[in-house]
């Protein structure tokens, strides 16, 4: 995430431990749990801004990842994930991931993530609560994060 990156929220970032399964064949992280951190922070972001499993049951929606683009820069132990959304259309978010350990990316991902009609199974549109919900996180570190 350059320093031109746009962002429509403010960044969110937790530690990531690495278990036993973690570990892959040639004793690094594996792709898979990469791809589940990508998945865990935005759901925990989505939770830290008021937008957790049940407030999207009750806005009878929800997001679901429709594409992922990683890029695995090299290998790492514990680590800092740090998220944000970069931008919106009618029915879909744009959230840029990064993995970090200590200042040093190692993974970068770009994932599409399509708001979904629960009932119907169909594209919506994004309600401006959401959106909202996601601009008003206090983001006062935002520059020290990225």
């Amino acid at each position: 995430m350059s320093e031109t990156t746009s962002r429509v929220s403010s960044v969110h970032q937790e530690t990531r431990a690495v278990s036993d399964g973690d570990i892959d064949m040639l004793g690094h992280v594996s792709n898979i749990a990469y791809v589940r951190w990508i998945q865990d922070v935005a759901i925990a972001h989505s939770s830290a801004v008021g937008l957790g499993v049940e407030a999207y049951r009750d806005l009878g929606a929800h997001f679901v990842v429709r594409r992922h683009e990683i890029d695995y820069l090299r290998s790492t132990g514990p680590s800092e994930v740090a998220t944000l959304i970069e931008r919106w259309s009618a029915a879909t978010s744009v959230r840029r991931t990064r993995v970090l350990v200590g200042a040093r990316e190692v993974v970068r991902a770009t994932t599409t993530w399509a708001f979904i009609d629960a009932s119907t199974g169909r594209p919506s549109r994004i309600p401006e609560q959401v959106q909202r919900a996601f601009a008003q996180q206090d983001g006062a570190d935002d520059a020290t994060r990225e």
